[in-house]
């Protein structure tokens, strides 16, 4: 029967350990239906019905006592077989950001961009929302940033996608956004995007300081103003006071 099911489920799954666990699991049902199924034969009723009982106080002890960790073994088995990531890939779970490192049957090994490693139990990673970069390819980068109220809005729309059409490598098959977001305090403030085709982080952190730095030159070559903020304090009139 071990054989016969490790033939069966390698053709849904690559998975050894999964493999493994599920042959355990379809052989054991196996040898406990013909336990049964033998005793029954035998005339020995009293005695299925005693195991029956017996195996459901002990199953339902065990259910109990190690929920967690089977809850983290078939989300395990559900996630090798559903894929909604690899080794490798970039994602954002559980408040981690990093690179999946290793699946098992009962984690998920996360390596975070500051050198962490954090393994998270699969059923936090399967219950939870999850960002996966790499499975798109598509990242966009958005830049927030003000000008002055005595800037001319429309020249300040062409230099800031200028300076990125011009100076930032990204996916031209997409087109570079620019709104107006507010009146903020001091400023005007807008909102630049583009995409990029890539899912490293790195490199996406080094396309956003780039296009910051292309964007405050070209600024400065036309003389449009970043303003800093400022705040207008008023002091009341000093109170007369009568001796």
């Amino acid at each position: 029967m071990r054989k016969l099911c490790n033939r069966l489920l390698a053709r849904f799954s690559e998975n050894l350990a999964i493999k493994n666990l599920l042959s355990s699991l379809i052989t054991s049902v196996f040898l406990l239906f013909g336990l049964f199924l033998s005793l029954g034969i035998l005339g020995l009723d009293k005695t299925v019905t005693s195991l029956l009982a017996g195996a459901g106080i002990i199953g339902l002890a065990i259910g109990l006592a190690f929920q967690d960790p089977i809850l983290n073994i078939i989300s395990g088995v559900i996630m090798s077989v559903k894929k909604p990531f690899n080794i490798g890939d970039t994602i954002v779970t559980n408040g981690y950001n990093g690179i999946i490192k290793d699946i098992t049957l009962r984690s998920t090994h996360l390596k975070t961009f500051t050198g962490e490693d954090v393994f998270i139990p699969n059923k936090s990673v399967l219950q939870n929302p999850l960002e996966n970069f790499t499975l798109t390819q598509w990242r966009r980068v958005d830049i927030s940033c003000g000008v002055s109220y005595s800037s001319d809005l429309e020249k300040v729309q062409e230099v800031a996608i200028k300076a990125i059409k011009e100076h930032i490598e990204h996916d031209r098959s997409k087109p570079v956004d620019f709104v107006y977001s507010e009146f903020g305090d001091s400023s005007i403030n807008f909102e630049l995007r583009f995409w990029l085709d890539l899912a490293e982080e790195k490199d996406y952190l080094v396309s956003k300081s780039n296009a910051i730095i292309a964007l405050k030159k070209a600024f400065d070559k036309e003389g449009i103003t970043i303003p800093f903020p400022m705040r207008t304090i008023e002091f009341s009139s000093p109170l007369s006071v009568e001796k």
